[in-house]
């Protein structure tokens, strides 16, 4: 547990509770005794076995429970912001011995350190979140064809009757009153605005697709039911590619795994497990830099700041961790890094396909 957590807990505690009546160990018959708000049992609670230290030995249930509300916004604060002394141990070492941390979770080292999956799993909902919050997100309105052959319809309706009021006006005006110039002149520029829109309209209206035209698919039911659906509401097609790329965002995992494998196949002392631990650690280190981009874009930092972030940081972490998490020279490094590289642009692609077919169904 962290100490922030631990101190807020004990604050909360100490400032609503300290009146509170705490049973002793001359409690109900039958109920665990009570020492400050905590059990003060001598069997654990939930499998009966004889205590013999902080955690029951049988079954691995933590001793002497908490029964009080500090404890419990303790509780609570940890389990939604996953405040723990092993995340502190986690992230530094995640940002700056990539590598190291890989190979050591690897050789057993699992409690720790948090989990890859635990890992992945908070940093891609954070991600997600704060994209939402900075405004990163798919729009939600956009207009297909249909939609802009109807606006432009609207406009050129009001234009139309609105250059034929002017023109009935200027009709029935005597040339020598004061504001027929201006009348003209108001005239002239609406007939003019028209001209433009018919154009437009010619381009946009009287096509093949707008004039109602159905684009013929490609022959296979599904894709053209999909590419129906793109065509149709392009904004919900958008908002459901993101809220999957959420959702399914663990299938980058298994995609990548063989594209690893293909750069250690003559090394078989490396599983596709290390190969696994690698890649969830790798994305989840890659969705936190993301965050960190987002808001520095957002908070107006200069270009090149979040450039350099951009540019430099993931080719540069990628390399630390393989050399790390591999034991490899700097040259072996180097051409994987390369290879990888290529590697990642494939996964992305393989990744939003799937993304596409998921949004179809």
């Amino acid at each position: 547990m962290s100490d922030f957590g631990e101190a807020l807990g004990t604050a909360i505690e100490g400032g609503l509770f300290s009146k509170a009546v705490s049973r002793k160990e001359g409690g109900s018959p039958g109920e665990p005794a009570l020492e400050k708000g905590h059990f003060a049992e001598g069997s654990c609670l939930n499998c009966g076995t004889q205590l013999i230290g902080a955690h029951c030995h049988e079954c691995g249930q933590k001793a002497h429970l908490h029964r009080t509300m500090g404890a419990f916004m303790h509780d609570l604060l940890h389990g939604a912001l996953h405040f723990e002394g092993k995340t502190w141990k986690t992230l530094p070492m995640l940002f700056f011995k990539p590598g190291e941390l890989t190979r050591r979770y690897v050789e057993g080292e699992r409690a720790r350190f948090v989990s890859p999956m635990a890992l992945f799993l908070f940093s891609i909902f954070l991600m997600f979140a704060v994209f939402q919050a900075v405004g990163l997100s798919a729009p939600t309105e956009i207009h297909t064809s249909d939609a802009l052959k109807a606006d432009l319809e609207h406009v050129y309706t009001e234009a139309k009757t609105k250059t034929v009021e002017q023109r009935e006006r200027v009709a029935k005006m005597a040339p020598d009153n004061e504001r027929y110039a201006d009348a003209k002149a108001r005239l002239d520029k609406y007939e003019e605005e028209l001209a433009d829109l018919e154009k437009a309209r010619s381009l946009v209206v009287d096509t093949k697709v707008a004039s109602g035209v159905k684009v013929n698919g490609i022959g296979v039911p599904w894709i053209d039911k999909g590419l129906e659906k793109w065509k149709s509401n392009p904004g919900l097609m958008l908002y459901k590619l993101q809220s999957n790329s959420y959702k399914f965002s663990w299938l980058l995992i298994p995609l990548s795994i063989p594209f690893m494998s293909l750069l250690f196949l003559w090394r078989r002392k490396y599983r596709a497990y290390d190969h696994a631990i690698f890649v969830t650690y790798s994305i989840a280190f890659m969705s936190l830099l993301f965050i960190i981009i987002s808001v520095l874009v957002k908070m107006g930092a200069p270009e090149w700041t979040w450039g350099i972030l951009v540019g430099f940081v993931p080719p540069l972490h990628i390399y630390k961790q393989l050399r790390g998490a591999y034991g490899l020279s700097r040259f072996s490094a180097f051409w994987r890094l390369c290879v990888l590289s290529i590697f990642v642009m494939i996964v992305l692609s393989l990744f939003l396909q799937l993304l596409l077919v998921i949004g179809v169904f």
